[in-house]
């Protein structure tokens, strides 16, 4: 897939201006579209956070926005006349004139929505398309071209934990736990509780109890032969989750939680839970799901 990288390349999208130079950078350009104006100082530890985010959203903008970058350790002139007193610092200039602004490291959805309010709604970004055309392939059984469009994602931003989560994914569907795993270890620490992170989580320890339960043909065999044998219903369960046989591992785990719900410290309904983290919330096996189990606890 081709991602449109002109609007990154176009001169003058993002560049460093002086007290001199402010006028024709900032002032005059700002009559054509909007211009972002991100007051930094070398010292300055949250500047050097929002940087490179911040020259991503308005690469990822197209043209639609500029950004100049002023040093205030060597040029202090302007800031002081616009009154900037801690940094980052950024003002957004429209017409030559200072409209909004914001102060502080922010995450990169916040500064895409305060870019959106200056020129409206931005589209995808690059790796926004890759993530999308990833999961299109995924989707389409494509798991080679998938992986090459996640590892795309990856090379731009090495933490990006959709990319991640997904490539995970595609390994842990191959039946790859241990390329699942070492995957997984590249979410950065800050970003481990993700939502899409702790899904493939789940789901890989789900395989890998699964992996040491065999066949289901025994496990059948022993809930036959005894109802009440809740271990074997409950590893019956996990292999069958395994075996994408969904439903009836729900109904399994329904089963325990009907007949004695402290049983193994509510380990069923606590299995049940970690089946529709896997699955996902709008799994279809996780909504029917959620309403057996609503229904047996409040009924």
């Amino acid at each position: 897939m081709l991602v449109n990288t002109e609007a990154a390349e176009k001169p003058g999208l993002i560049k460093d201006t002086t007290t001199q130079g402010f006028r024709q950078d900032v002032i005059a350009e700002s009559m054509n579209q909007p211009v972002l104006v991100d007051f930094w100082a070398p010292w300055c530890g949250p500047c050097k956070q929002l940087t490179p985010v911040i020259e991503k959203v308005v690469k990822e903008a197209r043209g639609k926005v500029r950004l100049v970058k002023m040093n205030i350790d060597d040029f202090p002139e302007i800031p002081g006349q616009l009154g900037i007193q801690s940094i980052p610092a950024v003002i957004a200039f429209k017409q030559g004139q200072p409209i909004d602004g914001f102060m502080g490291a922010q995450p990169e959805s916040q500064i895409k929505a305060f870019i959106e309010k200056l020129v409206g709604k931005l589209g995808p970004g690059a790796t926004e398309e890759l993530i999308a055309a990833a999961k299109a392939a995924t989707e389409a059984g494509d798991a080679a071209g998938a992986s090459e469009l996640y590892a795309g994602v990856l090379e731009l931003e090495p933490e990006n934990v959709a990319a991640i989560a997904g490539l995970a994914r595609l390994h842990l569907d191959m039946g790859d736990l241990e390329g699942a795993t070492g995957i997984l270890a590249m979410v950065p620490e800050a970003k481990a509780a993700d939502p899409t992170v702790a899904a493939v989580r789940a789901a890989l320890e789900l395989a890998e109890q699964a992996a040491a339960l065999g066949d289901t043909g025994e496990l059948e065999a022993k809930v036959a032969a005894d109802p009440k044998d809740h271990q074997a219903r409950f590893d019956l369960a996990l292999a069958l989750n395994a075996r994408e046989r969904r439903e009836e591992a729900v109904d399994h785990l329904i089963a325990i939680i009907k007949a004695d719900r402290t049983w193994n410290d509510d380990g069923a309904r606590k299995q049940l839970l970690q089946f529709f983290e896997a699955w996902g919330p709008m799994d279809e096996h996780s909504m029917a799901g959620r309403r057996k189990l609503s229904t047996l606890l409040f009924s």
